[in-house]
């Protein structure tokens, strides 16, 4: 059982922003101050040191600044070079995220935390390689920061609350990190409807 009072490092993936007229909807625009607010609140919750996350528009930019503002350690994990991963899961989405990711991704480099996966590891499904490599980077960097003190692992899913069919990378991390014995915490991009 772990201690609920330990400090945590966190793994964190899920969705990327809907785009207009995203059928079923799976992170409106409209729940981007809500969930920030969820994020937040667990990584305060959690007792978070440190943040490890890729940076797509969505779930990653947003939980990577909201780390940022806490002031905690941020280690990004891109399965491309940076200006690949921008162009192919930031530029696309609507509204400004090039700018945030921009600034995180120089930041995470500045201090030797921007893990850019070499092309073998990434083969033919980049985004299930850059989640596992989330996961090891996460552990990794609990162990590290281990002076002595024991530092729990949470991943923290941010979705709508179900995988979709034919293979869902939110679900294969959501899987892995239980698999890897961290706490998996949800936080949902739609509210739920009574």
């Amino acid at each position: 059982m772990s201690d609920a009072k330990a400090e945590s490092v966190v793994a964190l993936a899920g969705r990327r922003l809907d785009r207009p007229g995203t059928t079923p909807p799976r992170f409106p625009a409209t729940q981007v101050p809500a969930v920030r607010e969820k994020i937040a609140d667990l990584l305060l919750r959690e007792r978070a040191v440190a943040l490890v996350a890729s940076a797509a528009c969505g779930a990653d930019i947003i939980g990577l600044e909201q780390a940022e503002r806490l002031g905690l350690r941020r280690r990004i994990v891109l399965p491309f070079p940076p200006a690949q991963f921008r162009d192919r899961s930031v530029a696309d989405c609507p509204g400004d995220w090039v700018s945030a990711f921009d600034r995180l991704v120089t930041a995470a480099a500045t201090v030797g935390d921007l893990v850019v996966l070499e092309e073998p590891l990434v083969h033919s499904r980049p985004f299930a390689a850059a989640n596992a490599a989330i996961v090891r980077e996460s552990k990794h960097l609990a162990s590290a920061l281990s002076s002595g003190a024991c530092h729990r692992l949470v991943a923290i899913i941010v979705w709508e609350g179900q995988g979709r069919q034919g293979g869902d990378a939110t679900e294969g991390f959501r899987a892995l990190a239980a698999e890897m014995d961290f706490d998996v915490r949800t936080v949902l991009t739609l509210e739920r409807r009574s």
